[in-house]
């Protein structure tokens, strides 16, 4: 997945507001207690950090984005 598909997605089920919200303030356990942004600095798959996104939000990303 390329970054800008991950950002479109994330946007799209959280709005953009929420996006970077969510991006830069949410600890996910599924990253190692990392935030989304601190996640891809480090090198993570966008697609690793998508799949924690979706775990940690199951009623929030519509199936179709996921």
């Amino acid at each position: 997945m390329r970054l800008t598909d991950f950002w479109a997605r994330l946007e799209e089920a959280f709005g953009p507001g929420y996006a970077a919200s969510i991006a830069r303030d949410q600890v996910l356990s599924q990253l190692g207690g990392q935030t989304v942004e601190q996640a891809l600095a480090s090198g993570e798959q966008t697609h690793v950090v998508w799949r924690a996104v979706c775990a940690a939000y199951p009623d929030r990303v519509p199936a179709r984005l996921r």
